[in-house]
């Protein structure tokens, strides 16, 4: 076996790393507050690519961003970031990180209409069969019987909006990273998976600036404060940090230079299906036969994005 499928192991650490993240996020959400702890993310996500850049390249900035890059990065991250983890830990907070990811399924969807709107990418029938079949999966978890046998939600609706916003925004964060990555020019002597971490680092700046904004605007300068005094829930802005937009990112970088792309996103599109355990374990969610079986269409529709483009 050994490297024979070491991108397809690559792969399921990275879903496993981005499962610790989302439980992690809403453990650190429920303890620090939402805008509390996104802006110790970015700021120690800031400060881990500084150290990479100086470990790689000898220089503490990022390398090869045009004026163009570094506009279209501050968008994604205005976008990815701000709009879209203050979404994403708002959903944790009122429906759990477990539904929360179930509904992050819903991002190739959107990076797919954001791709067609601005990239011109075709949207094909295998596409279109794709979001329906990752719809019917989050309907069949999240959807049961109420009254007079009717179908109702069984989560507040606020946190569906939360998750679904959130999604939207990680799909058009996505799509408005790859136009600003197109901009770059890499140095000769610069290597070339260094490059989406110098994309990333003008995305973490505009996340401390926006969440940072918001923390001011809603006058939690003082919920702040008294976190950084938490050890508890410092270390876990620190692990949620690491498992996140550090190793997670550098990790689905390293996969697919080992294996196919298509296979790689797949089965890091596998959390939905992982989370299940560890949030039983951890915070006591119940698991029925329709969150699995929901879970395992919502990532079988998300599989048809990339083994099927």
């Amino acid at each position: 076996m050994g490297v024979e499928y070491l991108g397809e192991l690559i792969s399921i650490g990275v879903a496993c790393s981005w499962t610790a993240t989302a439980l992690l996020s809403e453990y650190g959400s429920k303890r620090l507050g939402n805008l509390t702890l996104n802006v110790m993310r970015m700021a120690l996500a800031l400060l881990f690519s500084l150290v990479l850049f100086v470990v790689v390249t000898g220089r503490i900035s990022p390398s090869g961003a045009t004026n163009a890059a570094v506009g279209w990065m501050l968008l994604s991250g205005l976008v990815g970031y701000v709009i879209g983890d203050f979404c994403l830990f708002q959903c944790y907070i009122l429906i759990g990180s477990r539904y929360g990811q179930l509904f992050m399924t819903l991002a190739p969807l959107a990076a797919a209409l954001m791709a067609w709107i601005t990239l011109g990418q075709q949207m094909t029938l295998m596409s279109v069969a794709a979001m329906l079949i990752t719809l019917s999966g989050i309907g069949i978890s999240v959807l049961g019987r109420g009254e007079h046998h009717k179908v109702s939600l069984k989560l507040p609706w606020r946190g569906v909006l939360y998750a679904i916003g959130a999604a939207l925004c990680q799909g058009i964060g996505l799509v408005l990273s790859k136009i600003g990555m197109d901009h770059f020019e890499v140095d000769a002597g610069t290597p070339e998976w260094l490059v989406p971490f110098s994309a990333n680092f003008y995305r973490c700046l505009a996340g401390v600036v926006g969440f940072s904004l918001l923390l001011f605007l809603r006058n939690e300068s003082k919920t702040f404060r008294q976190a950084l005094h938490d050890r508890k829930g410092v270390t876990v802005a620190i692990a949620t940090t690491l498992f996140g937009p550090f190793v997670g990112v550098g990790f689905s970088l390293m996969a697919v230079q080992y294996t196919a792309a298509g296979i790689a996103s797949t089965l890091m599109a596998l959390t939905p299906i992982i989370i299940l355990l560890p949030s039983y374990w951890l915070f006591h969610e119940k698991i029925t036969w329709r969150a699995v079986v929901g879970a395992f269409i919502s990532v079988f529709g998300v599989s048809l994005f990339f083994l099927g483009g």
